[in-house]
């Protein structure tokens, strides 16, 4: 099994990257850190003669690390009711890559497991549920299944060790993913 991260955090060592280091404990992965990467926004050129256009950005080759692997877990804190801007920026861009002839964009991530690692401050059990929606969807448009969840409460540096609930999910969720290697 080879898993990436896909780190929405705007924080180092926050408290999304804290609880995702609970689940991957032990586990070989690669860690893709979107606030180190130059991602655009995605200006829709779906429509337009020509389609999209190249962007000199890291998007590419972050999309092309992405489909080495065969698990993937986005990982992002709750920011204002959704997902960082650095994650949504990361999966706006997909639009651009289903329709890139050097692969089937659909197909490679069909074959793929995914898993999403959510952290939020306020009630984020009940509120970031939206969250977990809006990323089923997404996955299941490009026919990704959503293997699970884990949405833990954490808001200040270091909270996290506090919930103790999230804490046993990504225990269990660990022994899952060893047991799947």
């Amino acid at each position: 099994m080879s898993i990436a991260v896909l780190n929405g955090s705007a924080r180092a060592g926050g408290n999304t990257e804290q609880l995702t280091g609970v689940v991957l404990e032990g586990i070989p992965y690669t860690d893709i850190v979107l606030r180190e990467k130059k991602i655009l926004p995605i200006v829709d050129q779906r429509h337009s003669e020509g389609g999209f256009q190249p962007v000199d950005d890291d998007y590419d080759a972050v999309i092309l690390d992405v489909l080495r692997h065969d698990t993937l877990i986005f990982a992002s804190p709750v920011y204002w009711y959704g997902i960082s801007g650095l994650l949504k920026n990361f999966i706006d861009r997909w639009s651009q890559s289903l329709r890139d002839s050097r692969f089937d964009l659909k197909e490679l991530l069909a074959a793929k497991k995914a898993y999403a690692i959510i952290v939020g401050g306020d009630n984020p059990r009940i509120k970031a549920l939206p969250i977990i929606q809006q990323l089923k969807y997404t996955f299941e448009f490009v026919g990704m299944p959503l293997e699970g969840y884990i949405i833990g409460k954490a808001s200040k540096p270091g909270e996290i060790v506090q919930d103790t609930r999230a804490l046993k999910e990504a225990e269990w969720l660990n022994a899952q993913l060893k047991g799947g290697s």
